[in-house]
């Protein structure tokens, strides 16, 4: 134990996670209340290391919203339009299949697709843009839905969740997103997103997905009307979930951006709350692997502070980013991978190319830029600007 933790409030905590005890729900509130932002900070930084070294990954993406069209009006959304709104937008099959081929010109692994609960689309054209856009390359990871949208396409389809999870599979859907998990405590749920779909649905979508072999992410949006205790509860709802499936592949806390909606939050997330919270995730989810600090939200000099505050991962470079815009964020649109490497290596990491599982493609070498250090992967070295993986999807 350093001497920052020898004489922190929390040197018995810190005791208890290198001797690696599970913290509690208690202990987690505690850690969220704590003003010890260094020793917190290391404590955090311990975990993650024991965990995954010194490395810190990016995944080479593209975000791509098929439409904000949304039959739902939560409070806090800035992005979803109805279809009398000027600034809408719906994107076509082929419209889809153009950005895609466009992106994968630029050695992209991932699409990453979101949109509304669309008023009219068929189920039918789900399936359609899946299926196109995996013709595109097979190896194409295609990560898509949240959980709200999926239990919308099970109504649409009129199957069950888990029929409709395996068609949308069969179709080349990789791994589902993990947002729409906002806050799951049923009071705060009202208050931002009323109408949308409760927290044991939100958890019941994923747990099924899980379930049929498929990974996925979870987040929590934080810094609007929840208390801390109210994250702590969200939290210890996704550990749970974990242990019983081991189906999450990383954590996404999302700092609220309070422009364009119609929740009266004066005052955003601090940096200290962007550090505390992202510390406070890798201490409490032990059970998860990676915690995202997602540059769009956090900025890029706040995600490199994540880094040594319990976060392993930047995301990715995204090329076009609509949701957390629309709603006040000032950040770029897109990061390159240049971009994304220089910042974890000037935050003191090895730079890891991903893909959407959280799997090693590419490991920079700190002495020699564009170097491969696969063998600390187990894998085979290469000296290419991408290394192709032939993991099968999901």
């Amino acid at each position: 134990m350093n001497f920052a933790l020898r004489h922190s409030p929390l040197r018995d905590l810190a005791a208890r996670v290198e001797a690696g005890e599970r913290l509690t729900e208690a202990d987690a509130l505690r850690l969220f209340e704590s003003r010890d932002l260094n020793a917190l900070g290391q404590l955090a930084d311990f975990a993650n290391q024991r965990r995954n070294g010194r490395r810190a990954s990016y995944i080479v993406n593209r975000y791509l919203n098929y439409s904000n069209y949304c039959i739902l009006s939560c409070q806090f959304c800035a992005f979803s339009r109805k279809k009398r709104d000027a600034d809408g937008f719906e994107l076509s099959v082929s419209q889809m299949v153009e950005k895609a081929r466009e992106a994968l010109a630029l050695g992209i692994t991932e699409l990453h697709i979101v949109g509304g609960l669309h008023p009219s689309l068929p189920f039918s054209h789900y399936l359609e843009f899946l299926r196109a856009l995996k013709a595109l390359d097979p190896r194409l990871q295609l990560k898509c839905f949240t959980a709200i949208e999926i239990l919308h396409l099970a109504w649409l389809a009129k199957k069950s969740v888990p029929e409709t999870l395996a068609e949308l599979r069969a179709a080349g859907l990789s791994s589902l997103t993990g947002g729409g998990a906002e806050i799951f405590r049923k009071e705060v749920r009202t208050a931002i997103a009323k109408g949308k779909e409760s927290a044991a649905e939100y958890l019941d979508v994923h747990r099924q997905w899980h379930q049929l072999g498929g990974r996925s992410t979870c987040t929590m949006l934080f810094g609007h009307v929840e208390s801390l205790a109210d994250r702590v509860d969200h939290l210890r709802q996704l550990r749970d979930l974990q242990d019983e499936t081991r189906g999450f592949t990383g954590f996404i806390p999302l700092p609220y951006q309070p422009d364009n909606n119609a929740i009266p939050v004066t005052t955003p997330p601090t940096g200290f709350d962007l550090l505390r919270t992202l510390a406070v995730a890798r201490l409490y989810l032990d059970n998860f692997e990676h915690i995202t600090a997602y540059w769009v939200g956090f900025g890029m000099k706040m995600a490199q502070l994540g880094l040594s505050y319990g976060a392993d991962d930047l995301h990715g470079t995204i090329v076009e980013e609509h949701i957390f815009h629309m709603a006040g964020a000032r950040t770029p649109q897109l990061q390159t991978e240049k971009d994304l490497v220089r910042a974890i290596r000037e935050a003191g990491r090895v730079p890891v190319q991903r893909d959407t599982f959280y799997q090693p493609l590419r490991v920079w070498e700190e002495a020699a830029a564009g170097a491969v250090a696969a063998e600390e992967f187990g894998g085979a070295a290469s000296a290419g600007r991408q290394q192709e993986t032939d993991q099968a999807a999901g």
